[in-house]
C-alpha cells in the first residue's frame, strides 16, 4: 500500500472515530462503524487522484452529528458535577474551550475541554477600571485554596457520578474521563475567572480570561480561550470559511506526519495562530476554488519558513504571546512547511499534465496549477 493510500485510510478512521472507538460507549462504537461503512462526500471526489482527495478531505469539518454528541456529553458531565459540588457547598459555572467549540477538531471522537469554573473568588487585573473603582469585594475564600478544593472535590465526585468510566486524575491540569457510559472523552479543567483589563472595560465575556489550576505545582496558568475562539471565528467569517479549512488541513497533515515518524511540535492553538496571519484575499478565493486553500496554506508556511525573524514576531490571535516562542517551534514550523510543500506538489502533478511529467515541480508553478481549479 502506498503512503497516500495509508494516509487516506488514517484520515477516514480519524474522521469517523474508528481510531478511538475504544474510548466511547458501546452504542457509539456501533454508530461509528455504521458511518464508516457509509463513507463521506469527499471520498467520492477527485476520482483516481488520491492526493487531491486527501487534501480536500483533510479540510472538511467533522460530521456535525459527532460534534453535537461531543457537546452533549460535556453537558452531561457538567450537570452531574454541578449538582455534586453544589451539595458540598461549592458553586460552579461551565464553559467549553479548545478545538471543538472553535470547530477545528479533526477527529470524530475528540476530547472535549470542559472548563469547571469555581465561583466565590476570582483573579482580576489591578489596573482595570473596575478594580480602580473598588468594585471588587474581598473574596469569600482564598482563590488558590478554592482551586485546590475544586480539583480535590471534583475527582471523587466524577468517580461517583460515572462509576463505569475511566477517571484519570494523573494530569496536572485536567481530570480525563473516557469509556464506560460516555459517548465521548471529556477533560474537566478546574479554573476561576480572570477579569482582564479589557474585560473590566467592555464587560464582554470573550474578553474575560480564566486561571487554570496546576495540581502538582499548586499554581495557576492564565488563559484567554474565549478571545482566541472569537478572533479566529471572526476572521474565518471574513475568509468565507476557508481559515478553518486551512487549520484542519494543517492539523491532519501534522497527525499523519507524526504517525510516519516526523514530529511536528506545534499545538492546535499554535497552528491556528499561524494560519490566522495567512492572506485573507487568497483564503477567500478558496470558497470558490477549494484547492486554493492548499495553495495559500503552503505559500504562507513557506513564507514563515524563509522569513524566520518576521515569523517569530507573529502573535497568537488573543495577543498573549508570540506563536513561535521557542527554537523547537521554529523547527516544527519548518517540518510542517516541508510536509505541505510535498502535498502541494503531488496534488499539482495530479491536476496538470505538464507538471505530472516533473518529479518535483516548482512550488510557484504548483500553486498556479491548483489555485483556480474546481474539483468535482
Amino acid at each position: 500500500m502506498t503512503t497516500i493510500d495509508q494516509r487516506l485510510q488514517k484520515l477516514r478512521a480519524r474522521r469517523s472515530g474508528a481510531d478511538r472507538a475504544a474510548a466511547v460507549a458501546t452504542d457509539q462504537q456501533i454508530e461509528i462503524l455504521r458511518k464508516q461503512v457509509l463513507g463521506e462526500a469527499y471520498e467520492r471526489r477527485a476520482g483516481g487522484k488520491p492526493f487531491t482527495r486527501y487534501a480536500l478531505g483533510a479540510m472538511q469539518e467533522v460530521d456535525p452529528d459527532y460534534t453535537r454528541i461531543s457537546v452533549e456529553t460535556a453537558n452531561r458531565v457538567e450537570n452531574q458535577l454541578r449538582q455534586r459540588l453544589a451539595a458540598e457547598g461549592l458553586n460552579t459555572t461551565y464553559r467549553l474551550q479548545g478545538s471543538v467549540p472553535l470547530n477545528v477538531h479533526i477527529r470524530g471522537v475528540s476530547d472535549v475541554d470542559l472548563l469547571t469554573i469555581g465561583l466565590g473568588s476570582l483573579y482580576y487585573a489591578p489596573a482595570g477600571v473596575r478594580a480602580q473603582r473598588g468594585d471588587y469585594s474581598p473574596p469569600l475564600r482564598d482563590t488558590l485554596v478554592l482551586l485546590c478544593d475544586l480539583r480535590r472535590m471534583s475527582e471523587p465526585a466524577l468517580r461517583a457520578a460515572f462509576p463505569a468510566v475511566d477517571v484519570d486524575t494523573t494530569n496536572a491540569k485536567a481530570i480525563k474521563l473516557s469509556g464506560g457510559s460516555l459517548a465521548r472523552p471529556v477533560d474537566v479543567v478546574p479554573a476561576v475567572w480572570w477579569d482582564t483589563v479589557q474585560y473590566q472595560l467592555s464587560g464582554l465575556e470573550h474578553d474575560r480570561g480564566v486561571s487554570i489550576y496546576h495540581k502538582f505545582d499548586n499554581v495557576t496558568i492564565d488563559n484567554l480561550p474565549f478571545l482566541h475562539i472569537k478572533r479566529v471565528s471572526d476572521r474565518d467569517v471574513v475568509a468565507f470559511g476557508s481559515l478553518r479549512k486551512a487549520i484542519r488541513l494543517c492539523k491532519n497533515v501534522k497527525a499523519d506526519s507524526e504517525e510516519e515518524g516526523t514530529v511536528i511540535g506545534l499545538s492546535s492553538f499554535e497552528i491556528a495562530g499561524l494560519l490566522y496571519h495567512a492572506d485573507l484575499t487568497a483564503l477567500r478565493a478558496g470558497a470558490q476554488w477549494e484547492l486554493g486553500i492548499l495553495a495559500e496554506t503552503q505559500r504562507h508556511l513557506d513564507w514563515c519558513y524563509h522569513h524566520p525573524a518576521e515569523a517569530q514576531a507573529l502573535m497568537t490571535p488573543d495577543g498573549s504571546r508570540r506563536i513561535l516562542d521557542t527554537p523547537e517551534k521554529v523547527t516544527a514550523l519548518r517540518r510542517l512547511s516541508m510536509e505541505m510543500d510535498k502535498l502541494l506538489r503531488q496534488v499539482a502533478r495530479e491536476q496538470n499534465a505538464v507538471l505530472y511529467l516533473q518529479e518535483s515541480p516548482s512550488l510557484e508553478s504548483s500553486r498556479r496549477a491548483v489555485e483556480q481549479l474546481i474539483v468535482q
